[in-house]
């Protein structure tokens, strides 16, 4: 049985190891603003303006929001932010953040831009995984309809295998640079498609190791028996299952859709439900041989999970348990994982800054709508400050 290593979210001094005062500065009024639900919105909604307005307003973004919260606008760029991490023995997965126009040319550019950070992270030993959407890759309308039980034009038949040979191209390249790559999770009404694109990769690319993982949003109440069947299916075709549960990102729009549409609702009664269903599943991941990425910025997760991998013998760096949380959030989590021997990945997201402004948008409402998350992160930095001001007066 490993010893078990101690480790504490609240030791500040590793979680702020990587920032200097300066930025710790800037962490600060970032924070403090996320803080404040009206100047947060008013500020994200006069930066979307700016930018429709062709106002220069890039450079002001790049120092602030989009600064903190994304690598680069480029790869290259983004490598850089990567290998920073790297010397605090972080990870890094380069996440495209871009929404693209939704016709067959930005697929295309799509998949050769996820194409060339596969081969760019392959070049490093600190970017273990790659990233897509499948809607980044083809047409949600197909896909909806193909999970509604409705037929497909020849036309769409046709669209719906490109889609399918770009999600093959990206796996294959993922196995073949001996790198992992994760399928991420959208809306239900198509999930199931992307369900089984994505097992369909796994039963091609998993047999040796683990190459493609699912996303599973706990916050769907069938989420944890999917996951459950999942792995009883790859156990009986002989493949290994790589999953990464999240809490989810669509709640709003999914209770819209079902009322609107007179179905069930597919999201949890309440957020101590996600709780417990998220909970279960990084148990069962851990106790039936799934191998893991446990994407939380939760710390009672993310310490149970340090806990099971002890009872069941998984040494903290073995290749079966990563631990993942965003760029620009939840460094306590992270860098004291990291500091204590554990996996630790962090979605690292880039593009030009106009372009990253949903994703942007989509952190700052996080941000501000998590029970207490941006508060959390603002009493960490303010902490951290405090700290560093004792030990230069020697208190």
């Amino acid at each position: 049985m490993p010893v078990k290593p101690q480790i504490s979210f609240e030791n500040l001094k590793v979680a702020f190891a990587s920032k200097s005062d300066a930025e710790l500065r800037k962490m600060y009024l970032i924070f403090a603003t996320l803080n404040n639900n009206l100047i947060s919105d008013l500020g994200i909604g006069l930066a979307n303006l700016a930018f429709k307005l062709k106002l220069p307003v890039k450079g002001i973004m790049k120092k602030t929001m989009f600064g903190h919260f994304c690598g680069g606008e480029t790869i290259a760029e983004t490598i850089q932010a990567c290998h920073k991490l790297a010397n605090y023995g972080v990870k890094s997965i380069l996440d495209l953040s871009i929404e693209g126009k939704g016709d067959e040319e930005s697929f295309e550019k799509t998949t050769a831009e996820i194409l060339e950070t596969l081969v760019e992270s392959a070049k490093t030993d600190y970017m273990p995984f790659g990233v897509f959407k499948v809607t980044g890759l083809g047409d949600y309308h197909i896909m909806t309809k193909i999970q509604a039980g409705e037929k497909l034009t020849t036309d769409e038949e046709l669209a719906f295998e490109r889609l399918r040979g770009r999600v093959d191209k990206l796996c294959k390249a993922a196995h073949d640079l001996g790198i992992k790559i994760l399928s991420d999770a959208e809306e239900t009404w198509f999930q199931d498609v992307i369900d089984d694109l994505t097992y369909e990769m796994m039963e091609k690319y998993n047999t040796e190791r683990c190459v493609v993982y699912n996303t599973y949003q706990m916050y769907r109440h069938d989420s944890l028996e999917r996951l459950k069947k999942a792995q009883a299916v790859a156990a009986n075709k002989g493949y290994l299952l790589g999953a990464k549960p999240v809490r989810g990102a669509y709640m709003e729009k999914e209770r819209e859709r079902a009322e609107e549409m007179g179905y069930q609702d597919p999201i949890q009664p309440n957020k101590a439900a996600t709780d417990r269903d998220y909970d279960a599943a990084i148990q069962f991941a851990v106790e039936n041989g799934v191998y893991l990425v446990c994407a939380t910025h939760n710390e009672n997760s993310s310490l149970q999970l340090t806990e099971l991998m002890n009872l069941n013998g998984i040494d903290p760096k073995s290749e079966r348990v990563y631990f993942s949380q965003l760029y620009g959030m939840s460094d306590n989590i992270s860098f004291n994982l990291a500091n204590a021997g554990y996996n630790v990945v962090k979605y690292v997201p880039y593009g030009p800054v106009e372009k990253v402004m949903p994703y942007l948008t989509r952190r700052a409402a996080e941000n501000t709508s998590i029970a207490g998350q941006s508060s959390r992160e603002f009493e960490l930095v303010k902490r951290e400050m405090k700290r560093r001001k004792a030990v230069i007066s020697g208190q």
